[in-house]
């Protein structure tokens, strides 16, 4: 197992036992699936609160890391070849530690593709759009006097969540037993509450969506896993 105590990263962020995965994130739908699924898998790690600030995502420590400057990263010591491993992206490492732990990505190869198949659909389509319609119903884009925009993610986020509420019908999980795909794709359903949006998107008429929701906060890794890391950072003192 290698030391990554050595990694630029450890000068704004070090690392207590470089010996566990370091997990750089911060409590956001994206960052909570690291910490959801570590907690899942039973993986030891560190976690650090990295906040959207400029300051640490743009800081010349996080972009050795990450240089697309976005939550979350990891070190894995443990890597393949017995090499520390830098990643980022969370569906990345979604997939990454599921195929490490041999945890949440199917039994066989046609299971794991379909598993797969979800992240991506989050990743690509969930996630972005969902992150849009946060804009323009509760951040900035929200004063625009041309509503267009905002119609625009409302009904896009409509869409999406009926597919999802399509493949839910009479499953608990999006794939045959829970995985990553619920990791990935729960965190981002939660976030119409700090949107504000559940009543615009019609949230309570998916009610196979709004069940499997249900059914993950219930989880006690989630429950750990949405709490980490803080959303104010430890004392960098060395």
């Amino acid at each position: 197992m290698a030391d990554v105590s050595n990694f630029k990263i450890n000068e704004k962020w070090p690392a207590k036992d470089p010996s566990v995965l370091q997990l750089y994130s911060f409590p956001t739908p994206n960052g909570v699936k690291v910490s959801i699924a570590l907690e899942e898998m039973g993986i030891p790690y560190e976690a650090h609160t990295v906040t959207l600030a400029d300051a640490d995502v743009k800081s010349p420590e996080f972009l050795s890391l990450n240089p697309n400057n976005k939550i979350p990263a990891i070190i894995d010591p443990d890597g393949p070849g017995d090499q520390p491993l830098e990643l980022f992206e969370s569906g990345a490492i979604l997939i990454y530690l599921a195929e490490k732990s041999g945890k949440l990505i199917g039994s066989g190869a046609a299971e794991k593709a379909h598993i797969i198949q979800w992240v991506m659909f989050q990743m690509g389509g969930l996630g972005p759009m969902f992150g849009q319609l946060g804009f323009f119903y509760k951040f900035a884009g929200s004063q625009w006097e041309d509503k267009r925009p905002q119609e625009r993610y409302i009904g896009e986020a409509k869409r999406l969540l009926g597919v999802l509420d399509g493949v839910l019908d009479g499953k608990t999980w999006i794939a045959e037993e829970y995985s990553i795909a619920d990791i990935a794709i729960a965190p981002w359903l939660r976030a119409l509450d700090f949107y504000g949006a559940k009543e615009a998107v019609g949230f309570s008429g998916y009610t196979n969506v709004a069940a499997h929701l249900d059914r993950f906060l219930e989880r006690p890794a989630v429950a750990t896993g949405l709490q980490i890391p803080p959303r104010e950072p430890a004392s960098r003192a060395a």
